[in-house]
């Protein structure tokens, strides 16, 4: 896989997490192995699900991406999971979604 990655994790409570990876299969079994790389917000809270992953480009753009997705209600995370809407690559088109 190359260029960036954006990618959405359910853990066991249901709770998503949004992040971005050059390498998103890595990083999930980074998460997934609760060691020091991985994210705080997931230790503990396994096992994990990784419900959604998108080339987003560069990593500028994966950024705004992962800041716009961050932006988006749960229902807008789940219709983006879902295939119901696309992704927003910037904030002001989060926005747009609301």
């Amino acid at each position: 896989m190359s260029g960036w990655h954006l990618y959405i994790i359910r853990n066991r409570l249901g709770q998503l997490y949004t992040g971005i990876s050059t390498d998103p299969a890595r990083r999930f079994e980074e998460h997934q192995s609760g060691g020091n790389k991985a994210a705080k917000a997931l230790k503990g809270k396994g096992p994990l699900q990784q419900v959604y992953c998108a080339q987003v480009g560069d990593r500028s753009q994966a950024t705004k991406a992962e800041m716009a997705v961050k932006k988006l209600t749960r229902a807008q995370k789940l219709a983006l999971i879902g295939g119901l809407i696309a992704l927003p690559l910037t904030e002001s088109e989060a926005d747009r979604t609301k």
